[in-house]
């Protein structure tokens, strides 16, 4: 029998799309219109739902849930200010993303799979940023990849084929890197919950086998932010995704690999001035490329694409910056999120946006859509 313990509203966030993305499957089956307004609704609910759960956290001022005896590991989420932030975010993009995709995919074929994989999506990424201990993160994250590779090859194009081939190759890479990361650190702590990582890793007798550790896990987490030199797959895979999956492919499915930085960066190697010149330099670089790649195309959703990367570089210096300032951070920790959060909305605007110009103009070149927003409303 599973033992639950804390406050059942934390899980329901991450049960809900999980139960829906099912339902409406079946339902989108035989009634397409009915499917549309289900994925609706839930993504409406889970928007409403994220927000009852913050004042529920807000009064209580402590909020988890745990299924010690469930999988692997068991299953841990909590509530705190950062994923309180990043969980109504999340939430809120996808109910943006999931009411614009009925107009976007109006004429698509097999919309009934890209809602399955949406709310699926939804599911995993809420997992990783309500997760407590690096397991259950490992666990929704690689769901959360798997679940994404869908949007990349809806089109199934030749592009879009050849875009999720890289996708996944990145993927699968990472991940078992980072699963490699874990178990070292496993071995040296005897610990993975996130609250228990720094005490632990001060006191491991081999130092350097904790930085191995840390470096694995910035490679598995800093793939999925589209971190240089792991950033090939994020040009490749925005500009074939349909418009409302880029957004979330930029906005916020980058940001679970910021998280797992952050966590590294703060529970593993807390003002650690080595960790935050690698990932500061890691973050220039990514910066400059980004930016770089952005001016050299000509293709709207790729210069957008090439902007995310650029943007999580300048996410990345935060980070870096913060570890090496150590206990003087603060002002760095505030300009990282607050960066965050600029690029997770800023991005999910400019992206449907090109979505309307390409649902107009079946174009995305800049060079032949240019002159395209004069006397619009």
């Amino acid at each position: 029998m599973f033992q639950i313990e804390g406050d059942i509203l934390l899980f329901m966030l991450i049960l809900l799309p999980a139960i829906a993305a099912f339902i409406c499957f079946y339902i989108g089956r035989f009634q397409t219109t009915i499917r549309d307004y289900c994925v609706w609704g839930t993504v409406i609910i889970e928007f409403l739902l994220s927000l009852i759960t913050i004042i529920f956290w807000s009064s209580k001022k402590s909020l988890y849930f745990s299924i010690p005896n469930f999988g692997i590991n068991g299953l841990y989420l909590e509530m705190d200010g950062f994923r309180a932030l990043y969980c109504t975010i999340a939430s809120f993009m996808w109910m943006c993303a999931g009411i614009f995709s009925k107009e976007y995919l109006n004429h698509h074929h097999k919309k009934n799979r890209y809602y399955l994989f949406l709310l699926l999506t939804l599911f995993a990424t809420q997992g990783v940023f309500l997760s407590t201990d690096l397991i259950t993160t490992f666990v929704f994250f690689e769901i959360m990849s798997f679940t994404s590779y869908v949007w990349v090859v809806q089109e199934e194009t030749k592009e879009a084929l050849k875009a999720g081939e890289t996708y996944l190759a990145i993927a699968v890479i990472s991940g078992l890197v980072l699963l490699m990361g874990l178990f070292l650190l496993y071995t040296q702590t005897g610990t993975l919950k996130m609250d228990k990582l720094l005490s632990a890793c001060r006191m491991a007798k081999e130092p350097r086998l904790i930085y191995i550790a840390s470096f694995c896990l910035l490679f598995g987490f800093g793939a999925k932010a589209g971190m240089f030199p792991l950033h090939i797959w994020l040009p490749k895979a925005h500009p074939v995704a349909p418009a409302p999956a880029s957004a979330l492919l930029s906005g916020i499915l980058t940001k679970a690999g910021v998280f797992g930085i952050l966590v590294t960066g703060s529970n593993i190697l807390l003002h650690d001035s080595l960790w935050g010149k690698v990932v500061l330099l890691l973050g220039t670089i990514t910066m400059v490329l980004g930016a770089i790649y952005a001016l050299c195309s000509i293709n709207l959703k790729r210069t957008l694409a090439c902007s995310s990367m650029s943007q999580i570089g300048f996410i990345l210096v935060g980070t870096g910056i913060s570890s090496i300032l150590g206990e003087e951070n603060q002002l760095a920790v505030r300009g990282t999120i607050l960066h965050m959060v600029n690029h997770s909305l800023l991005k999910l605007v400019l992206f449907l946006a090109a979505g309307v110009i390409y649902m107009n103009l079946h174009e995305l070149d800049l060079n032949k859509i240019r002159g395209f927003g004069k006397d619009k409303p």
